[in-house]
């Protein structure tokens, strides 16, 4: 009775047809784990290079907003002088006398006294990059007397001028019936050419000038005004 089974599972073994069916699955199964894997391996490749790409164009925007002040940045330095030149023209004294002359003729349209002014000399600034920039501050340090509303006219005066000046400071040092005294420092710039020589260096705030400075010269010798 076991004859017959096996035989028939011994001819199924030796039939070349099942041979043909076996090698087939087996390569059908070869087929979709290699098909499985590779796009496995192709997402992963696909989302390393999406990455990448991201970052480049992260690293690439990044580099453009950093080179994006230089841009231009010749015309901008040649705008720089030629604005920093009509400045000069138009705002800084040329002479030391312009400077004192300008000083005097407020005070009269103002209607105050100033006395025991003293001219002082300080730190030339440097800019390397825009030479002409350079400027010599040149202060006055003296004393004001007047009207209240005579002052205040005076000292806006000086900032609303056309020539520029700079209010450093003011001090009250006295106060007699409608009369105010104070002490004031004014500054404005010039080229260090064309500060006089022998002007003292200018003091802190509060301090006072020493009385013994020599007179303040002009480049050509004479003794400033």
């Amino acid at each position: 009775m076991t004859v017959g089974p096996a035989v028939t599972w011994r001819e199924r073994l030796t039939n070349p047809l099942n041979w043909h069916y076996a090698g087939f699955a087996v390569l059908l199964i070869v087929a979709i784990v290699l098909s499985i894997r590779l796009g496995m391996d192709w997402a992963a490749t696909n989302s390393r290079s999406t990455d990448e790409l991201t970052g480049k164009q992260v690293e690439l925007k990044a580099k453009e907003l950093q080179n994006a002040p230089l841009r231009g940045l010749d015309k901008r330095v040649e705008t720089s002088r030629e604005q920093i030149k009509a400045f000069y023209d138009k705002r800084i004294p040329n002479t030391y006398s312009a400077f004192a002359n300008r000083i005097g003729e407020l005070q009269v349209k103002s209607g105050v006294r100033l006395s025991r002014m003293q001219y002082t000399q300080g730190v030339p600034g440097k800019k390397e990059d825009i030479p002409e920039a350079d400027l010599s501050e040149i202060s006055m340090d003296a004393g004001i007397s007047g009207a209240y509303p005579d002052i205040m006219r005076f000292v806006n005066s000086l900032e609303r001028d056309e020539m520029f000046f700079a209010v450093r400071g003011m001090q009250l040092t006295g106060q007699q019936g409608g009369l105010v005294n104070l002490k004031l420092r004014v500054s404005t710039w010039m080229r260090p050419a064309d500060v006089p020589s022998g002007l003292p260096a200018t003091p802190k705030l509060g301090e006072d000038v020493p009385s013994n400075a020599p007179a303040p010269k002009t480049a050509a010798g004479s003794e400033g005004e």
